[in-house]
């Protein structure tokens, strides 16, 4: 059963087409469970600051426990969140179907009134940017050995080989980068945030869209040219690695000039 939605008043202010295309996306996607939002709500205790686990452009992750004591992380978009409608529903029909050691699992989601809500399983160990990349503020008890190391690199990238090489129509995450590598209790990596994902047909070698991601981890002849393919998804995780490897941003303004960029600097 896909999920049951209503006309609300913060989603009826949207142009018709878009409600229209709203309504008929997330009624056909399965394998999602809805939530009511006073569910979300109670389970982290009123959207506490104490239980916020995470803020971004698109809005805040906080740490809920759901009814029979599931602990989950519960992402709500902002009213002026950079992922609109289109990318909402994209995350949502990305992870209904997928289910991988190395991919976040989608429990469900809240759309009533006004509000967008994602409901994931909660990962122990935060994100990759929190724990390893920042400068050492993360207050992080992780010792990031060679071998803790590796095993992150290789998670990401059996992850990106699920998404691109056996789901069908195949993944292109277009996302990758510190922030979306997630760990659970025993630092096994999770790739998250699939707002800006698209299923591409194996008969297409490519689409052509709007380019979008994050600066620093952007593929130059994705970034020049609009036609996405896997290799987007490759150059983002090459950038990964190096800060893996490196334990430093890809950007960091605080260094002299040349050392500001990792690639150049490497």
């Amino acid at each position: 059963m896909g999920c049951a939605w209503k006309i609300n008043p913060g989603l009826g202010d949207l142009p018709w087409f878009l409600l229209f295309y709203f309504v008929t996306e997330l009624g056909s996607i399965q394998n999602v469970r809805c939530y009511t939002y006073r569910e979300l709500r109670n389970a982290t205790e009123g959207f506490s600051t104490a239980n916020k686990i995470g803020e971004g452009g698109f809005g805040s992750v906080y740490k809920g426990r759901l009814k029979h004591g599931k602990i989950a992380a519960i992402k709500v978009l902002s009213a002026e969140s950079r992922q609109g409608v289109k990318e909402f529903l994209a995350e949502i029909k990305a992870m209904s179907e997928i289910e991988h050691e190395n991919l976040v699992k989608l429990y469900g989601c809240c759309v009533e009134d006004n509000h967008r809500i994602l409901v994931y399983n909660y990962l122990e160990n935060n994100s990759l940017a929190h724990t390893l990349l920042d400068g050492g503020h993360s207050h992080s008890n992780i010792q990031f050995s060679w071998r803790t190391r590796t095993k992150i690199c290789i998670g990401v990238a059996r992850g990106l080989t699920f998404l691109h090489e056996e789901v069908k129509p195949y993944i292109v995450h277009r996302d990758i980068k510190a922030s979306n590598i997630l760990l659970d209790k025993d630092l096994t990596a999770k790739i998250s945030d699939f707002g800006l994902a698209k299923l591409i047909p194996d008969n297409q070698t490519h689409v052509s869209t709007r380019v979008a991601g994050t600066l620093g981890y952007l593929a130059p002849e994705y970034a020049i040219r609009g036609k996405l393919t896997r290799k987007a998804d490759l150059y983002s995780f090459g950038v990964l690695l190096l800060e893996i490897v490196s334990g430093r941003n890809n950007t960091n303004t605080r260094l002299s000039v040349e050392d500001q960029y990792l690639l150049e600097w490497v």
